[in-house]
């Protein structure tokens, strides 16, 4: 049995360590509700302007801008959203995992995909790839509710490039889209080329779908709205991922004080026990010393 010393610093170290995690816990539960005002705020935003665009690029076709042309995706650039601190939970082995699930797919698919380039926010994300030899083209801090919008602008900046001069044939946005505070799911979402759904409502003629009449002209509108689509899908992926990190935080931290507790308390009755065990020892030797001394 270790003795009470011991145990002593056991309980000591415990509530040290409950301490730091219950104050890590509130910390991240109060930047979690300015940042889920953030990402509410944000997405219908994004989404009216994602289905605004999806229509422009249905009834321009592929050919009208770079970033509508659609190529066999033998090229593919992922960008992933992780974080620059752990003790958030699964937040950034469940984008790792289906990182590597999407890699493997994609390189078995047919045709199958050639490279696979890394664009990776976060020193997490950045470690967790140089670790398992896989190259990683550019590495950006994770972003802060201040940095969001400068980041989401230089990553469209550098993703339209590289799609505009071939360097990629496709590019994909991964992170964690905030459900709630307890609950993230990791989207894998097509950034590049930039595709139209069908559309329900589409005005048809007989060799598709019905064009708009552009003012000025169809190609400064669509100069103007598409990197302005892509940079905002980064920005919106970039607020759910800072919203889901906060929230795995405070849910991992709240289990971790919830079990440095538990531990406190087996510990504590495991040295009453062990206190109450030296004290009869004690009171047995004085009791004997005394029976000793009357015979």
């Amino acid at each position: 049995m270790p003795s009470l010393k011991n145990i002593r610093t056991q309980i000591a170290s415990k509530k040290s360590t409950q301490k730091i995690t219950r104050a890590m816990k509130l910390v991240a539960a109060s930047r979690l509700r300015r940042a889920q005002e953030a990402i509410v705020a944000a997405r219908p935003y994004a989404n009216t302007l994602g289905e605004a665009i999806a229509e422009v690029a249905l009834r321009a076709g592929p050919e009208s801008h770079p970033l509508l042309d659609r190529r066999t995706p033998e090229r593919i650039t992922l960008v992933l959203l992780t974080s620059d601190r752990g003790l958030a939970g699964g937040f950034n082995a469940n984008i790792f995992r289906v990182s590597q699930r999407f890699i493997a797919e994609r390189k078995q698919a047919t045709p199958p995909a050639r490279e696979v380039v890394l664009e990776v926010v976060g020193k997490k994300g950045r470690d967790y790839f140089r670790r398992r030899k896989l190259e990683v083209t550019r590495e950006i801090a994770a972003p802060t509710a201040d940095t969001a919008a400068a980041i989401s602008r230089e990553l469209a900046q550098i993703v339209s490039h590289a799609f505009r001069h071939a360097h990629t044939d496709a590019v994909f946005l991964v992170y964690n889209e905030f459900k709630s505070a307890v609950q993230q799911r990791v989207v894998v979402e097509p950034l590049l080329p930039v595709s139209g759904a069908e559309l329900p409502g589409a005005t048809r003629a007989a060799g598709g779908v019905l064009d708009f009449l552009y003012e000025p002209s169809k190609q400064k509108l669509l100069d103007a709205l598409l990197p302005l689509y892509v940079e905002s899908q980064i920005y919106r992926g970039l607020l759910e991922s800072i919203a889901s990190e906060l929230g795995a935080r405070m849910t991992a931290m709240d289990s971790a004080t919830n079990n440095a507790r538990e531990m406190i308390a087996s510990l504590t009755l495991q040295y009453n026990r062990a206190r109450q065990a030296a004290i009869t020892k004690e009171l047995m030797e004085i009791v004997s010393g005394a029976e000793a001394l009357k015979g």
